[in-house]
This record gives structure tokens, sequence and C-alpha cells, in this order.
């Protein structure tokens, strides 16, 4: 872990006006998200949006490709990348991932929060599934970067299958404490956002955030 440390890399994309607004604002408006359909596209959509930027981030190298009229230099990259996100509210950023780094390996992470009736909870992981990621670029994407508490604990556990080259996570909707946390806990890893709130409830969600966003995604869960 030690070697992952170096500066903070927070990645803000918001802050240039683009496409990105209408989607953040479909996503989070109640009007819109009783559409599943729509709510799991437009999430898809801001999972290229993501791509397409840590993708000006990748190392290049220059190759020929031969056309039916000759030859065509073009910069390619030849980074080893493994997408990973949380289950299940994270499938759909991570497809949008996928469609555009669509050689890229995969792993998967169930993580959730356990609620206690005191109001705390804590974080619960069940299964992990994960390639190789020695010297990889590894982007690790999850709707909604709260606490950071998930996030730290999905990190953790994708560290034990080796030593990356770089590390990415990919959020739609951050809380500023999320983004402190995660930064100051993995200083080296960059950081991507969609959009950012400040405020965090005594239950640790973000507002005015979106709600869950596994639900609106896939349907209402039961719970223990």
């Amino acid at each position: 872990m030690a070697g992952l440390i170096l500066k903070i890399m927070v990645h803000r994309i918001f802050r240039d006006n683009s496409l990105l607004n209408q989607f953040i604002a479909e996503i989070r408006d109640v009007n819109v998200q009783n559409d599943r359909l729509r709510f799991r596209q437009n999430m898809e959509r801001i999972g290229q949006i993501f791509a397409y930027e840590i993708s000006k981030h990748l190392s290049y190298q220059e190759e020929e490709v031969e056309t039916p009229l000759g030859t065509a230099s073009c910069n390619l990259s030849k980074d080893k990348l493994v997408l990973a996100t949380i289950l299940r509210a994270g499938l759909p950023l991570h497809n949008g991932l996928l469609s555009f780094f669509d050689n890229a390996d995969n792993a998967f992470v169930s993580a959730y929060r356990k609620h206690h009736k005191d109001g705390t909870f804590e974080i619960n992981m069940t299964y992990v599934t994960c390639p190789d990621i020695t010297d990889s670029v590894v982007i690790i994407s999850d709707p909604m970067l709260a606490t950071g508490a998930s996030m730290q604990k999905s990190i953790e556990a994708l560290l034990d299958y080796g030593k990356p080259k770089e590390v990415h996570v990919a959020c739609a909707i951050a809380s500023t404490n999320g983004i402190e946390y995660i930064s100051r806990i993995y200083p080296k890893v960059h950081l991507w956002i969609a959009a950012e709130d400040e405020e965090l409830t005594a239950k640790s969600y973000i507002v005015p955030g979106l709600g869950d966003a596994g639900d609106l995604a896939f349907g209402s869960k039961l719970q223990d």
C-alpha cells in the first residue's frame, strides 16, 4: 500500500460544463427517477464520459495500422486495464466504462452497509472476484461516495490481488467528506467525480444526492 502514496489527484470533471450536466440532473430528478431504464442508461453515459476522461491519462505508444490505401500512424494505449465495481449499484456505471474499455478484465466486489439499531453501520463484504492486477491500471466505479468506508474496504480487497500500476476511482456523486477521506487514505489514487455534495446526514447519506442508486436501477430490496 505504501507504494501508492505520492500526492492527491482529484478530478472534478463537472467544473467544465458539458452534456454531463444533463445526465447528472436526470439521475437526481425525482420526476425522472421512476424510469429505471433511463436511470441505468444515464449511469452508463456517465461511465462512458469517465472512460473518455480517464483515457487521457493512460500511456500511449505509436503503432502502424494498415489501411486499404497504405499505412497510418496511430497512438494506442498499451496499458492493461482492470475494471472493478461494487455490486449491485455500480453495474450500470461499470457497463458504461466497459463499453469504451471493451478489452478490459473485470473485478467485482460485494460490499454493503449493515445498519445497527443505534444508527451506526459497518461494511460487510461477502464476495470478491478479481484477476491478477499486477502492473494494471485499475478503475473502480461506484455511483455514490458518501463516507468512503465501502470504497476503502473495496480497494483493500482488490490490492490483495497484486500491485497495480495505477488506481482510479470513478463516482457519479461524492460527498466532500468522502473525497477527503479517500484522498487521505490513498493519496496517489486518481479520484474522478461527476458531482460533489457537501452535506451528509446523521446516517451518512449524501444530501441532496439522489437516493439509493441500486434501488433506482434495479428495484427495491429486502435486507436485514
